[in-house]
């Protein structure tokens, strides 16, 4: 993905110079096992509190809902963790000129998320939080949290690898921001509040999806203005929606899938949808919720 010469998003936030939570240890589990505890259990509950609670139940961390921090430290980034931080504060600048422009196709006026960088752990305005979740958004606060070392635990643990793959990444978690802006988000917790647990993942499963078909939206908006693709990128992203996938994270974690707990799709189910907005570029190819379950 080409972004030479691209400029760097302002909507940013970084907290990780303060001394942060430090992860692994002595007897503890590394960052990236964590990450893959974390995130396996994102995807199979939704919950950002069990899934730090199995990272923090396999490790020696300290607990980041009571403040607390493991490391008194001033944090320095390593020069990968600087180009990583550059590049994600370009795809981010990236989404703010798609969805300026797409907005204003809608007649309304898009308002940028801020991108929250962390390292370890974080307090975001949905909850205490740490690197083992992954990237998130709250809307509570209207911003996306990435710890950047998630990024090379793609690499290492679930195979997926790519500046382009990256970009599906923070793109998918702008997706969420989008749809807070057009009502979706809250409309849809509203729903899942009045739902069982199970019928609560399927319109998760429809919020998921649509958050892809949105990312798909950005990439070609993306391409049309900037020509940045190159050969590859978008293999880059149909990969990393492989291995994202509630099954196949399931079968990594346990070997068998539990179809009801799916909260987030399966990994057909997710390239198809980001294939869906990459192929069209229409917002309203996005409408995950106009579809029966069965047929997403």
């Amino acid at each position: 993905m080409r972004l030479d010469g691209r400029r760097e998003s302002s909507n940013v936030d970084d907290r990780r110079r303060g001394g942060g939570l430090k992860l692994g240890g002595k007897g503890g589990l590394g960052i990236g096992a964590m990450i893959v505890i974390g995130l396996i259990t994102y995807f199979m509950t939704g919950d950002l509190n069990q899934a730090f609670q199995a990272a923090s139940s396999s490790s020696d961390i300290t607990s980041v809902v009571t403040g607390q921090s493991g490391s008194g430290e001033d944090y320095q980034p390593t020069a990968e963790e600087q180009e990583l931080e550059s590049f994600a504060k370009k795809v981010l600048a990236s989404t703010e000129d798609v969805w300026t422009a797409e907005f204003k196709k809608l007649g309304r006026t898009y308002e940028a998320p801020t991108l929250v960088f962390f390292n370890g752990s974080v307090q975001s305005g949905c909850g205490g939080a740490t690197a083992s979740v992954g990237p998130f958004y709250c809307s509570a606060d209207q911003c996306v949290y990435i710890d950047l070392s998630f990024f090379t635990t793609m690499k290492s643990s679930l195979g997926a690898d790519g500046d382009f793959a990256y970009a599906y990444v923070i793109a998918h978690e702008v997706g969420h921001h989008v749809q807070y802006l057009l009502g979706t988000l809250s409309q849809a917790h509203g729903q899942m509040a009045k739902l069982s647990q199970s019928e609560a993942n399927k319109v998760s499963v429809q919020i998921e999806l649509q958050a892809d078909c949105y990312a798909g939206v950005w990439a070609y908006h993306e391409n049309q203005m900037f020509k940045s693709l190159e050969d590859g990128d978008l293999e880059e992203a149909i990969s990393t929606a492989q291995v994202i996938g509630d099954d196949y994270l399931q079968k990594k974690a346990q070997g068998y899938t539990v179809p009801e707990s799916f909260n987030h799709g399966t990994s057909q189910q997710r390239i198809k949808w980001f294939k869906r907005g990459f192929t069209t570029g229409q917002i309203s190819q996005g409408n995950t919720f106009s579809y029966r379950y069965e047929d997403l």
